[in-house]
């Protein structure tokens, strides 16, 4: 993958050992600057990454040189390598310590390629608009999957809530379902399971081209990072932490994401709401109304379902409108409506099966939790099916009577 810039690796006056990794890989150029020369690196030499050394680094000096990198176009990626301290939102931490520091080239070409579909992004959005990673709020935009058993479970679950959306698991075949039916950002992987177990978890990651770039964690000593997960890291010590070591990585896979569902958007001509991956309100309007028409001219079925979210926690909407992006069937299409709710029309579908599919999706949605508060994301759904005296507004108002009945 080509960089389109030079990679450049802050250190103290000496090379760090892990810039013998980049040569190793081919990564180059790199060129090396001092802490007090770092900021000025940046805007001179406009690296497509920056790798720095923070063993010995305060706090203040990080942030100082993350905040102008948080602030480039496109994206461009920090590695902080044996952090002791707290990290800026926009720092990928590395540790060394780990094992082989080849991993450091696996992790920077995972970063780069968030660099080139942001690049990629840019060139193609008109009117041109600004997207950084500052935009992306992992309580609101990420969902993060933990699986396990035992002690540590219900203070990560705290944690990590706290923080992001979170799926529990208590099986690695649990795992395996919810990574197959909804937008994972990141897999925190925490006691209870066996190392042959884990191990065979982590090679499956490994080998499936969906997962491999997933931020995981796993929260064993027991486990050496020898698996081709390059956002892979291998923590002990207080869950608090551990989150707070986890949630860049997660930040980024989230980006990642906003950034694939921007680019469809795109394709389809801003016919897509990015955030959702549903259609835009106009779109659907416009493509329900030719359902309806076509339904009625040429006979079938036409069923259309509304789900309802507690207003008073819109992370939860926006989790139950992706779920229902990524598993409703190819001849269904759906929008968030302006209260939130997200409305699904269900093409040759009668009113029996329309249930039955709204129902499925209802109950992918029971099993996020968004923070301590809100332990629930299920919705309220209505069902509603065409009849030939309906138009496609009347369809929805009835549909909308349905709502109103079923919330009194």
């Amino acid at each position: 993958m080509s960089q389109q810039g030079p990679i450049l690796v802050v250190s103290t006056a000496r090379r760090p050992s892990f810039a013998a990794a980049l040569d190793v890989a081919k990564l180059f150029p790199v060129i090396e600057a001092e802490w007090a020369d770092a900021g000025r690196a940046v805007e001179q030499l406009q690296p497509a990454a920056v790798l720095a050394a923070t063993s010995d680094v305060d706090q203040a000096t990080l942030a100082a040189l993350a905040a102008p990198i948080a602030a480039q176009q496109p994206y461009l990626p920090l590695i902080a390598v044996d952090p002791q301290i707290a990290l800026p939102e926009n720092a990928i931490p590395f540790f060394q310590s780990q094992g082989d520091s080849s991993r450091l080239a696996a992790r920077l070409r995972a970063a780069l390629r968030v660099r080139a579909l942001h690049a990629t992004v840019m060139r193609r959005l008109v009117p041109a608009t600004r997207i950084a990673l500052s935009d992306i709020d992992t309580f609101r935009d990420a969902t993060v999957l933990l699986v396990g058993r035992g002690g540590a479970y219900p203070t990560l679950s705290v944690s990590l809530g706290e923080q992001t959306g979170v799926v529990g698991a208590l099986s690695i075949e649990a795992a395996a379902k919810h990574l197959n039916a909804r937008d994972i950002d990141g897999i925190v992987l925490s006691e209870g399971f066996s190392p042959r177990v884990v191990d065979a978890f982590l090679t499956v990651l490994a080998e499936d081209a969906r997962f491999r770039h997933l931020p995981v964690v796993v929260t064993s000593g027991d486990l050496l990072p020898a698996y081709e997960l390059p956002n892979l890291e291998i923590l002990s010590g207080e869950p608090a932490q551990m989150v707070a070591t986890a949630l860049p990585l997660i930040r980024q896979h989230a980006f990642e994401a906003h950034l694939s569902r921007t680019l469809r958007s795109i394709d389809a001509e801003g016919l897509i709401d990015a955030r959702t991956g549903l259609l835009t309100p106009t779109a659907f309007e416009r493509d329900f109304a030719s359902a309806v028409y076509q339904t009625q001219q040429r006979g079938g079925g036409l069923s259309v379902a509304r789900f309802a979210f507690d207003p008073a926690h819109p992370r939860a909407q926006f989790d139950g409108a992706r779920i229902i992006s990524r598993l409703m069937r190819q001849m269904d299409f759906g929008a968030v409506c302006d209260d939130g709710s997200v409305v699904v029309a269900f093409a040759e579908t009668d009113l029996k099966t329309a249930h039955t599919i709204a129902r499925r999706l209802s109950s992918v949605m029971r099993h996020t939790s968004h923070g301590k508060r809100d332990t629930r994301a299920e919705p309220t759904v209505t069902v509603a099916t065409l009849e030939s005296k309906d138009s496609a507004k009347a369809l929805l108002a009835r549909l909308g009577e349905e709502a109103h009945r079923a919330a009194s």
